[in-house]
């Protein structure tokens, strides 16, 4: 079954314990609801740099990446449809690039 990676963007700093609570269990229950499909849970990322011919832009980009995940599914419009339900999506708080990964 093909393979897709889930590029997190955006996101945001809980205000406080509470809120920061509620948010890691929407993404242990969205997760949860991917079973089997979630082959690499993966993790959030540290600060990024953008290495071009030009140098390294210390800021990460236009849109920084903030972690990511690999799913299985049967195409890639089922992937996205997985993705939709991605805490920083629903929260209107960030977004998730959904590609195909291509063996080589």
């Amino acid at each position: 079954m093909p393979q897709f990676i889930f590029a997190y963007h955006g996101g945001k700093t809980p205000e406080n314990a509470e809120e920061g609570a509620a948010v890691m269990e929407a993404w242990k229950n969205w997760m949860g609801s991917m079973g089997a499909a979630l082959v690499v849970p993966g993790n959030p990322v540290g600060l990024s740099k953008t290495v071009s011919q030009g140098g390294i832009a210390e800021d990460g980009g236009a849109n920084p990446l903030s972690g990511y995940s690999v799913v299985e599914a049967r195409d890639q419009a089922a992937a996205c449809d997985m993705a939709r339900g991605c805490p920083m999506v629903v929260s209107g708080h960030g977004s998730v690039e959904v590609a195909e990964l291509v063996e080589m």
